[in-house]
């Protein structure tokens, strides 16, 4: 089957993959765009799995902003580079996590950083371990733009996309009076 140059292209605009990479999987998936995707992802996890042990010391911590302010985070993101950390994908991917983590304030950043003995709490509470995993752990939380994918599926496709290992390292989420008590008779306004 001949594979014409605007089906490469579209399949690049898709999944951001090099030309050789889509042409290689549009021919071995028949001309299907579909399974051409499938293809690339599967290749994209495999080149995420060979990167992940590389350090990652460069990159970029990135702030969010929301509800007028009464929300912020900021994330801490790193990867192999100073040149890839100030790339539009790197920085879109930086910008993506601080939303993700002021949106769903996440008490974790993966299941690795969960104590052993928190987890029959988070089951009791959340009803089983994947729910409490999707709810209290970033890497494992649906993302927020896009309801197929996890926090990790997002940071795998970017690896596999800049060609760099990612990692996000760590992060922080404040909410106006978020931790302030409120009971006011306690008599503590924060003032000297």
């Amino acid at each position: 089957m001949v594979i014409s140059a605007s089906q490469v292209k579209d399949l690049r605009e898709k999944t951001g993959a090099g030309i050789m990479e889509s042409k290689r999987a549009l021919e071995e998936a028949g001309g299907n765009v579909e399974r051409a995707i499938d293809i690339l992802k599967q290749q994209g996890l495999a080149k995420a799995e060979k990167k992940s042990g590389r350090a990652a010391l460069q990159g970029l911590v990135e702030p969010y902003i929301h509800a007028g302010g009464r929300i912020g985070a900021l994330v801490e993101v790193n990867c192999e580079t100073d040149f890839v950390a100030r790339t539009p994908d790197f920085r879109n991917l930086a910008h993506d996590l601080a939303m993700q983590v002021a949106a769903s304030s996440p008490r974790y950043l993966s299941e690795e950083a969960i104590p052993a003995d928190a987890f029959a709490e988070l089951e009791r509470e959340f009803g089983d371990r994947k729910r409490a995993l999707e709810a209290v752990s970033l890497m494992d939380q649906v993302f927020i733009k896009d309801g197929r994918r996890t926090v990790r599926d997002l940071v795998r496709d970017q690896i596999a996309k800049l060609g760099e290992n990612i990692v996000v390292r760590r992060y922080a989420r404040f909410e106006l009076g978020a931790d302030l008590p409120t009971d006011s008779s306690s008599g503590s306004d924060g003032t000297a």
